[in-house]
């Protein structure tokens, strides 16, 4: 009507078949099936539109493909208070959102990638957001690191908590004396020797060295996006030791302090086969 159609007009394109109406003042073009974005495009502008509503929470991960489950009914975030409803969809009302709460992705009003994320991270655990967030920088919607500087911008929202202690889990590290402290027990629990610390090998400086094993254990206080220049030299240094007949296992700093069973399993097992007499 904004645009000059008369109720007789609209009414003259249900009948010829043009329109087909979906929801109270919300016609579908041409045809009567609608596709998923059909469909979420239409919740949106069930719940208010541009600017009041946008899609959310497991929809909005479905339109980004970085979805954890699939959820029969349509979720769409409204920044207001009065209450509607909706047929088939679930409308949160959710007036404190913050500015850039949303955006349009394949022309579709959805929240944006931080927030879609800090709302999927009130409902799953470390595996499932892990999966996620790597999905999201995987298709350039959010890099991670700007994923984590984002989070500020959400002090005590619900969610924020559980995706900053993901992201800084990823990235923790210990200083040179504490990684010391922190793995030579563990190594000790799996049965190796004392080994030599921080000393070069093959020409490059390694972490752990435990020469009569011939094995070098390297560990990493991971970093968002290393650059090519870094993966390069961590290959040739790889492949220098491979060259030269060792044995190299690769740590995180992150599975040292909070993997520490994974870690002396790893190294227990290796231990078994480099003890192990060679076959004839």
């Amino acid at each position: 009507m904004a645009l000059g159609l008369s109720s007789r007009g609209i009414e003259h394109r249900i009948a010829r078949g043009r329109l087909h109406p979906i929801g109270r003042g919300i016609y579908s073009v041409g045809r009567s099936e609608l596709t998923p974005q059909g469909r979420w495009m239409a919740a949106v502008i069930a719940g208010g539109g541009p600017g009041i509503a946008a899609l959310s929470h497991s929809s909005a991960a479905a339109l980004f493909k970085i979805g954890v489950e699939q959820v029969s009914a349509i979720e769409v975030s409204r920044r207001s208070l009065t209450p509607i409803r909706v047929p088939g969809v679930r409308v949160h009302r959710r007036p404190k959102l913050r500015d850039g709460w949303y955006g349009f992705y394949e022309g579709i009003p959805v929240t944006s990638p931080v927030q879609t994320l800090i709302d999927l991270a009130t409902r799953h655990g470390r595996p499932a957001m892990e999966r996620s967030i790597n999905e999201a920088d995987r298709l350039k919607l959010v890099r991670t690191d700007d994923l984590r500087k984002g989070l500020d911008a959400h002090p005590g929202e619900p969610g924020v908590g559980r995706l900053r202690e993901i992201l800084d889990r990823r990235t923790f590290r210990y200083t040179r004396t504490e990684l010391e402290r922190a793995f030579i027990p563990l190594a000790r629990e799996a049965g190796l020797p004392l080994p030599r610390t921080s000393v070069y090998v093959t020409g490059h400086e390694v972490d752990f060295h435990f020469d009569e094993l011939g094995l070098v254990v390297e560990t990493d206080g991971l970093t968002y996006h290393r650059t090519p220049a870094q993966q390069a030299k961590d290959r040739e240094r790889d492949q220098d030791h491979s060259a030269a007949g060792l044995t190299q296992l690769r740590f995180t700093h992150a599975q040292i302090k909070y993997e520490p069973e994974r870690v002396v399993r790893i190294l227990r097992a290796t231990v078994s086969w480099l003890r192990a007499p060679a076959s004839p």
